[in-house]
């Protein structure tokens, strides 16, 4: 099977082949743990979820990299504005007042290790919840920033030492970007459009200290930054963008890598530096032969922003605060993963519920399949028709949506082998992931405030009504069920209820 992935670096779909045939080394960035993961965040993180495993599927041993990043980097690209760290330990402060910190998670807001940890673990809380696989494998293949501060300075060093980098009047190390004749290639920033402020990141200010105005952080001592190392430069911080170089050929072990993946808004200027960072110190050709972005997220049809209003973790939306009551986190995987990652996708409460939809499909095709079948999974190789067509459909440029209209119309139908399907739809769901989180349950914490409500015992009463012809009871019992989130039915066996996914 040829696999096709659209390539940011070259602008175009190309074949895509591992450096090392059957091995996939792949690193995606990943948050930065001064706040909750909002869903445009895991968007990007699911794309790349949803490659890995498709990968994986294929037959590929894909070894995946996720970088934490919590180290007190400021608010601007250049190490000026205010510690990030700072501004959530301002957050922590007054959620703690209103009780939105749980006791003990964060006895001293003013420690910015305790905050890192506080929202890792919120991060890798969610990402399981989400399914996101690299999540499972932490620490080993999702690591901290803070600790590889000394690879960090170990790469600097070299880009001092091959002429790509220099230690300016007051001691800050900046990458000298002319010293890298291929920087811009990925984002089309060239050196005379940065240097007129063309770029996104060249302020107006002074910037006497740099060779250049393009030239970017790679070190900046400050004994009073909140969070500080020692380093040939003096006592300080790294710079945003080192890290990744750092941590990629640390912990995937090698100076090339296959695919690395982001959200669109990373492509300028933190993957660009990148590329510079790692090339300039290896000398190598390329830093990811592949580079595979995300698009943006719309909420309702409007870019997400706070002022909007339309800001939403996954918490937000688990919890129930979009739909007004809680989202399955099968649902919201699904609604994450559906479109195209090269495609905006418009995230609505509509969307959810369409989504909803698509899942209670697939777990009652599960079931009834599973019941036929007597639990017996017949095995099944990727030379079956419906998984060839449904693989097939993501090996051009991981196309999802050409996948799932493999997929949805086959499960409409009651199989002729239901062993033969389960092991059909264990295959597809490898991919998907979204089986395994739906049999988990719905989301705790529901807000409609019916978790003592019981719903057998209300469909019985419904029934009962019906039979003694109070139709008026029947309707308000059948409203009564349905205010507490469940989907009703009535059939020739009586009434049903099955919790609502959204």
């Amino acid at each position: 099977m040829k696999i096709r992935l659209y390539n940011s670096l070259n602008n175009r779909v190309e074949d895509f082949e591992p450096i090392n045939p059957g091995k996939v080394l792949m690193y995606s960035c990943g948050p930065t743990v001064y706040d909750f993961a909002h869903i445009g965040n895991f968007r990007s993180f699911l794309g790349a979820d949803l490659l890995r495993r498709f990968l994986e599927v294929a037959g590929y041993d894909v070894i995946h990299g996720m970088n934490i990043t919590d180290v007190g980097h400021m608010t601007e690209d250049d190490g000026s504005g205010e510690d990030k760290m700072v501004v959530a330990a301002k957050r922590i402060k007054e959620d703690k007042k209103s009780g939105k910190v749980p006791e003990g998670s964060v006895d001293n807001p003013d420690d910015p290790y305790q905050i890192a940890k506080y929202y890792t673990q919120a991060f890798l809380d969610d990402s399981t919840t989400l399914g996101l696989k690299v999540a499972h494998e932490y620490p080993e293949r999702m690591f901290h920033a803070t600790e590889h501060i000394q690879e960090m300075q170990e790469l600097i060093q070299k880009l001092i030492d091959r002429n790509h980098a220099y230690v300016s009047d007051d001691g800050v190390v900046y990458f000298h970007v002319e010293s890298f004749n291929r920087y811009g290639n990925l984002s089309g920033n060239t050196i005379d459009q940065l240097r007129s402020g063309q770029g996104g990141r060249v302020s107006e200010e002074d910037q006497a200290s740099k060779r250049a105005p393009e030239d970017f952080l790679l070190w900046k001592p400050d004994p009073s930054h909140i969070m500080k190392w020692d380093s040939p430069w003096g006592e300080g911080y790294p710079g945003w963008h080192i890290e990744c170089s750092a941590m990629a050929r640390t912990r995937l072990g090698s100076d090339v890598i296959d695919i690395h993946t982001g959200g669109e808004d990373l492509i300028f200027p933190h993957h660009e530096c990148e590329i510079a960072q790692s090339c300039g110190a290896s000398g190598e050709e390329h830093f990811a032969r592949f580079w595979v972005h995300t698009r943006f997220l719309l909420v309702e049809g409007k870019k997400m922003s706070k002022s909007e209003g339309n800001f939403y973790t996954a918490r937000d939306v688990l919890e129930g605060r979009v739909t007004g009551r809680p989202v399955h986190p099968a649902v919201l995987r699904y609604e994450l993963i559906k479109t195209h990652y090269r495609s905006n996708l418009n995230f609505t409460v509509k969307g959810l519920g369409d989504s909803a939809q698509a899942v209670t499909k697939l777990t009652d095709f599960l079931n009834k399949a599973n019941e036929a079948s007597k639990g017996q999974v017949g095995e099944v190789g990727n030379d079956h028709p419906i998984v060839s067509q449904f693989l097939e459909a993501l090996a051009d440029d991981v196309n999802i949506s050409a996948a799932l209209a493999v997929v949805l119309p086959w499960i409409s139908k009651s199989p002729e082998d239901p062993a033969e399907a389960l092991g059909v739809l264990h295959k597809i769901d490898g991919v998907l992931g979204i089986l395994g989180l739906a049999e988990k349950g719905v989301q705790q914490g529901d807000s409609s405030d019916s978790s003592d409500f019981d719903a057998e015992a209300a469909c019985r009463e419904l029934d009962q009504a019906r039979a003694d012809k109070d139709y008026d009871r029947a309707d308000a019992l059948r409203q009564q069920i349905i205010d507490a989130g469940y989907d009703v039915q009535t059939g020739k066996d009586g009434t049903t209820a099955k919790k609502k996914l959204a």
